[in-house]
């Protein structure tokens, strides 16, 4: 056995660099918080109260990754997005459900602690916190060089929101006859990037980073307002699966949807991936969210309504379909 002193740091785990990490994210986190929150980053839990003015709460929550657009990040260099990205894919689904989002929680594994990349992812989720208007109140920041190779990272995020009980938004109401409204997305968002980085070169992504890294569109600050003044049945997060796997998760059983290609422009990203990737029309709506973020359902005679609320807060959508009869999701 030798005689020389061993440390966890020779292992390959630096807990002074991670607790200086930290200590360099708290000013980030102080900046989302909420009056609910009670404690928030430093201790082995954090604390938040329910929101003021529900009588009826229900908890809601999710949890998601940001998935294969990490590698193209690293390749570019570009990290703030992916923590926008992080925060979006969460509080977009629980928006879903006519919740609004009080906190959010980080879990960050790297094979070696690299404190300028990881700031700026946490900068990142941090934003979109903001965006969202939840605490991000706490995470967890894992060194493990045993497991991850040095560069090498992944990120989860957790999130937890609030409705009230005769407000949650879950389809029930859906019927033949409504409009479907979309909302643009931002570009690729969060999904597809397996396909993506097989039909795009180094170079092409390097040259166009902006567009295919472009982060997630968060649509709280949007959606939430408008739940109070018009009526909406459901709504749909287009994420991994596109419109053939996510729509109908918000249906019943009875309904379908049908979508009336050409009523929303499609952005020159997903040309892009369409033509350089060969690929058919409906593996494209299957993958990829095709300009669309977010769908919801509305009474057709609302649908012009929610269409100028939503443009009033920033966002450009469309009425792109119409609920029938029947099952699944036609695209015509």
């Amino acid at each position: 056995m030798s005689s020389k002193s061993f440390t966890y740091k020779k292992s390959g785990v630096d807990i002074d660099k991670a607790n200086g990490f930290v200590g360099a994210i708290k000013p980030l986190a102080r900046k989302t918080d909420r009056p609910e929150v009670v404690a928030g980053i430093g201790g082995f839990g954090a604390l938040c109260r329910i929101p003021k003015g529900y009588k009826h709460p229900i908890l809601v929550s999710s949890t998601d990754g940001v998935g294969t657009k990490l590698k193209l990040a690293k390749l570019a260099g570009r990290f703030e997005g992916i923590g926008i990205d992080l925060v979006a894919m969460n509080v977009n689904d629980i928006l879903t459900l006519g919740a609004e989002p009080l906190f959010f929680l980080d879990y960050f594994a790297v094979g070696k602690i690299d404190t300028r990349m990881m700031e700026e992812v946490l900068r990142g989720v941090a934003k979109g916190c903001q965006d969202a208007g939840c605490a991000l109140i706490g995470g967890e920041t894992a060194e493990m060089p045993g497991l991850y190779l040095r560069g090498d990272f992944d990120l989860a995020g957790f999130c937890v929101g609030v409705v009230e009980e005769g407000e949650v938004i879950d389809g029930r109401k859906v019927g033949p006859g409504q409009a479907i409204v979309g909302i643009a997305s931002s570009g690729i968002h969060s999904n597809g990037f397996s396909f993506v980085r097989k039909v795009f070169k180094e170079e092409f992504v390097l040259a166009h980073a902006g567009e295919i890294l472009a982060p997630t569109k968060i649509y709280v600050k949007s959606v939430l307002p408008l739940l109070r003044k018009e009526p909406v049945f459901a709504m749909a997060h287009i994420t991994g699966g596109g419109f053939f796997d996510n729509i109908p998760r918000v249906l019943p059983k009875d309904c379908g949807a049908k979508i009336h290609m050409g009523s929303w422009p499609v952005p020159r990203v997903f040309r892009w991936i369409e033509q350089n990737g060969k690929a058919q029309s409906k593996e494209m709506y299957r993958t990829f969210n095709m300009g669309l973020g977010m769908v919801l359902v509305t009474p057709k005679e609302n649908a012009l309504k929610v269409i100028s609320h939503l443009t009033r807060h920033g966002e450009r959508a469309w009425v792109v379909g119409e609920i029938v009869k029947g099952e699944g999701v036609s695209i015509q």
